[in-house]
């Protein structure tokens, strides 16, 4: 039973980020600033994002749940926690800056701080367990993607 909670915790803690970016992130057309800009033509349409952050947070979730209940010393964990949590800030962050204050080149830097803080946390997970660290690198190639849509958002408006 108390995998269960562990796992329920893990959970609870991936999604945070994304509960966070719901305050700022644009809903059909009631965001008069974003549905003006000028996007990608690889920009996918909203419901995708909503599957691919579902996708994402749940593999994260139990990436971390695969590191918390590993049995390595908690000594060798510490960092893999606070890469984790670093992640999370600025995931979350990245929501704030793009959506709330309509900063689309500083939101761009936070997205390229992500990918490195990200790249470390998966060899962070990978070191306490194999599979914890692949199941990072999805999200990290959607980082990658974010990273060129946000670009081009920076560069045609």
């Amino acid at each position: 039973m108390k995998k269960f909670w562990i796992f329920v915790f893990a959970m609870i803690v991936s999604f945070i980020p994304g509960i966070i970016g719901v305050f700022f992130t644009p809903h059909g057309a009631s965001n008069i600033w974003y549905n003006a800009l000028a996007k990608s033509v690889l920009t996918p349409a909203g419901w995708v994002f909503s599957v691919a952050w579902t996708l994402l947070y749940i593999l994260l979730g139990i990436a971390l749940y695969i590191v918390i209940i590993n049995k390595k010393n908690r000594i060798d964990k510490t960092g893999a926690y606070w890469l984790f949590v670093g992640q999370m800030i600025l995931n979350a962050l990245w929501s704030i800056i793009f959506f709330g204050a309509h900063m689309p080149a500083l939101a761009l830097l936070v997205l390229l701080a992500l990918i490195v803080e990200s790249v470390f946390l998966a060899r962070s997970f990978h070191r306490v367990n194999h599979a914890a660290g692949y199941l990072v690198w999805p999200y990290i190639v959607w980082m990658c993607f974010a990273t060129y849509l946000n670009a081009t958002i920076m560069f045609l408006n």
